[in-house]
């Protein structure tokens, strides 16, 4: 299986947010402080709009995260592993995370924002419907176990293969 025909087009988006996402928190930052010091006048929307970009920044990210799989817990499980027992762990972590990422951000995130939706909820300041800012939750749920399926595929398909460094040891 080649990953990295699925993996990029989302690696690729999900960053391209990530970045669009990081570079309005900056700039609302920047704003709401020159406005406050500088204009004696404070922005009345920037302090919201930088905590909901902050909310969508974190979440987005711990996905980007999980696909890189630079996640703690991906890291440590595996790094001294080769062969079959790193393919083993693979799949245990990754369905580990899938199991969190599917049922309390996919499923608990949507129950989340369908309920905040119904209830007509909306933001103090900017006065947006909450449930715009509770979908990052379901998203990032969704990101992470679409990474998540592919690698514990990849692991699966890739079993019995030796890794790059038992390769390179038998060569020696």
């Amino acid at each position: 299986m080649r990953l990295e025909t699925y993996k990029k087009p989302v690696d690729l988006a999900v960053g391209t947010i990530c970045i669009v996402v990081m570079t309005s928190l900056v700039i609302c930052v920047v704003w709401q402080v020159f406005s406050r010091w500088v204009l004696n006048a404070p922005s009345t929307y920037t302090d919201e709009l930088a905590r909901f970009s902050m909310i969508w920044v974190g979440l987005l990210g711990a996905a980007y995260t999980v696909g890189a799989q630079r996640h703690l817990s991906i890291d440590l499980a595996v790094a001294h592993l080769t062969g079959r027992k790193k393919r083993i762990c693979t799949i245990y972590t990754n369905c580990g995370v899938l199991a969190f990422a599917s049922s309390a951000m996919v499923w608990g995130g949507w129950h989340l924002a369908s309920r905040v939706l119904l209830s007509g909820q909306v933001s103090p300041a900017m006065q947006i419907p909450m449930a715009y800012v509770y979908t990052v939750l379901p998203l990032s749920g969704m990101i992470m176990s679409y990474y998540n399926l592919l690698f514990i595929v990849e692991a699966i398909v890739n079993f019995d293969k030796p890794d790059e460094i038992e390769v390179i040891e038998e060569q020696e």
